[in-house]
Order: C-alpha cells, then structure tokens, then sequence
C-alpha cells in the first residue's frame, strides 16, 4: 500500500480509468460519463473524509455523529437508487432495522471495543452492506412488481388482500439481495481476503486478530442485511416502501 500519494498513484488511477472507459466503449455499455463521474466523487470525497476523519476518530461522541451522517448518506443514496426517493422514511427505517441492532451486539458484546477509531469503520461497513441490501431488494422487487402486474391480479382476483398479493409477486426475488453478502462469506480466505482483514494486518495486528475481525464483519453484514430485506419487505407490503408509479398501479 503507498505510504503517501504521489505521482505514482495519480498515473495508476488514470491508467485504471481509462481500462474502465475502454471496456465501456467497447462493450457499448454507454456508462463512460458514470464511470468519470464516480471516479471524481471518490477522490474528492474520499480527501475530504481524510482530512476529517483524524479529529472525528479522537472523540467518541464525534465519531457516534460521523456513523450519523454515514447512515444519512446510505439511506437517501438508497432511496434514490430504488427509485423512491419520497419514500426515504421508510428507507431509513429498514436499513436502521438492520445495522443498529447488529452495532448494538457488536460492541455491547466487548467483541469490539467502543471507541473513535473502531466505532467509525464497524459502522461504514454495517451501513454499507444494509444500503446494498436494501437497493438490491428494492429494485428487484419493484421490477418483478411491474413485469408481474399480471400475478398481481391474479392473486387479487381470488380473494387475497393487497399485502399478500404483493408478497406473492416479489417473495421469490428477495433472497437475491443476499447474494453478494453470502458469495462473500463462503469464499472469505480463499477467493477474497475482505477489507477489516487487510486493515489489522497493515496496522500490525496478528493474523488471528485479524481474523476475528473479519469474521465478525461478515457475520454482522449477514445479520444486517437480512434483517433489513424482511424489514423493507414488510414496508412493501403495506404500501408504505413503493415509488409512486407501484403506489398508483397497485390500487386493488
């Protein structure tokens, strides 16, 4: 890992860039502009973070404020991305469902020590995985819901009431926001070797603290987000989570 940035991480970035822009344009996948765009938001943002980010990590109570913000950032991002961004209230209810209990255990526990430096990082990955659960179920099930009105119907027409017939449309799609977290946790130390691993070890850690922190995580981010798709899930049933083209088109 580089010590300090300097020429040689600016010529590496561009240089990974530019093979991302050129297996858009060759693919045709037309996302060069996103591609660009989220390249510049990370290096802004991530400076910025990293010059606050020292004196956040010093006080506990700063660093409760920072997870604050962090969880703000998932929720609306989420919402957006669902494509229910007035919808965010509910959002923020299922992802909080996931991440504030799991956070509770985490550091209730002992298992890790309530402190700036631990509390910030434990959160970030929490709040990261309950926002990829949460868009990924959103979308899949609002698409179902829409390329399924049929079923939709279906299920009203035989008497069922409108939670049940939203659930018989999207039930079989959930499970599909937990794959990427489940792939992740089997193939832990013999695919990939995850973030909170990597960190103890660069920060001098042995590799058993370092596993006992990754485990933890993983454990974690499954709890979390599957608490949060049953939770999102739910709100979806009794119309509370839709965009408002589902909240028109689901009228019994």
């Amino acid at each position: 890992m580089p010590e300090q940035p300097g020429p040689a991480l600016a010529v590496a970035l561009l240089a990974l860039l530019l093979m991302a822009l050129v297996a858009s344009w060759v693919g045709r996948l037309r996302v060069e502009r996103n591609l660009v765009t989220a390249a510049v938001r990370a290096v802004v943002q991530l400076a910025l973070v990293s010059l606050v980010i020292a004196a956040v990590l010093a006080n506990l109570v700063w660093s409760a404020v920072f997870a604050l913000v962090m969880l703000a950032v998932a929720v609306l991002t989420s919402a957006r991305r669902i494509g229910a961004p007035r919808a965010w209230p509910w959002v923020a209810v299922a992802v909080a469902s996931g991440c504030l209990p799991v956070l509770a255990v985490i550091f209730a526990s002992g298992a890790v020590p309530l402190n700036g430096p631990s509390l910030v990082p434990m959160a970030g990955i929490i709040i990261g995985g309950a926002m990829t659960a949460n868009s990924l179920a959103g979308r899949r099930t609002f698409a179902a819901l829409r390329d399924e009105h049929g079923i939709y119907e279906a299920a009203l027409s035989i008497g069922l009431e409108r939670p049940q017939a939203i659930t018989e449309v999207v039930s079989r799609h959930l499970p599909e926001a937990l794959v990427p977290g489940l792939d992740q946790t089997r193939t832990v130390g013999l695919v990939t070797l995850p973030g909170a691993f990597v960190g103890v070890l660069l920060g001098g850690g042995t590799p058993v603290q370092a596993g006992a922190a990754q485990i933890i995580v993983l454990i974690g981010l499954m709890a979390a987000q599957t608490i949060t798709v049953v939770v999102a899930h739910q709100l979806t049933r009794v119309s509370l989570l839709l965009p408002p083209d589902l909240k028109q088109a689901l009228v019994p």
